[in-house]
């Protein structure tokens, strides 16, 4: 149960990646006061958290209504995680965690950027979305209260560290670097490259074996 409980909170912390979105939050509120800083980090946060919970509790009943299979979507979840772990190991910026040009030139115009591009998708991305259906799909909170439970911890803790990094984002940069973040990133990556064939792995098992 602790190994698995682990495990699942070590998924959240790569895919969401706490320092990764420090240096790039720093970036979207350069010239903002402190104030300013400290709410769109709060009001982002709370957002992601409230994304994420929606599909936390309704991701099962929505593959079913879909029609989708676990195995099957295991192993496209699988496939969509080892592109964002070759984004995070090369170091380039990715449409599945980070905002593209058209987006970076749309925020520019904005004051508020707790919604987009902080919530979503840098917090609340289609990584973190597609990470929380994989392990929330075929737990019953009623059957398999402890692993649901601590499913729900394990995220709620790492977007409350995710939260603390936003907060200190700019001690966090002159601490890091733009090179040492980068660092964190590429050892991130390798981890989860690791899971999201771990996740291929069991969808095809599932799918040809049954098992």
């Amino acid at each position: 149960m602790l190994d698995q409980l682990v495990t699942v909170f070590v998924t959240f912390l790569v895919v969401i990646d706490p320092i990764g979105v420090a240096p790039i939050f720093s970036a979207l509120t350069r010239g903002g006061s402190e104030q300013y800083r400290r709410r769109m980090a709060l009001k982002g946060t709370c957002i992601a958290t409230l994304i994420a919970l929606f599909f936390l509790f309704t991701g099962d009943a929505l593959l079913r209504f879909l029609g989708i299979s676990l195995a099957a979507f295991r192993i496209s979840g699988g496939i969509l995680l080892f592109l964002l772990a070759i984004d995070m190991v090369f170091a380039r910026p990715s449409g599945l965690r980070s905002t593209t040009v058209r987006e970076q030139e749309e925020t520019q115009y904005k004051d508020d950027i707790s919604v987009f591009p902080l919530a979503f998708p840098l917090l609340a991305g289609p990584g973190t979305l597609t990470t929380i259906l994989l392990l929330a799909s075929g737990l019953r909170p009623r059957e398999q209260p402890l692993v649901f439970f601590g499913l729900l911890g394990a995220l709620l803790g790492v977007l409350l560290l995710t939260l603390s990094t936003l907060l200190l984002a700019s001690q966090l940069m002159k601490l890091l670097g733009e090179t040492g973040a980068n660092v964190v990133d590429r050892l991130l990556g390798v981890i989860l490259a690791a899971l999201a064939v771990q996740f291929v792995l069991e969808g095809l098992r599932a799918g040809l074996f049954g098992a």
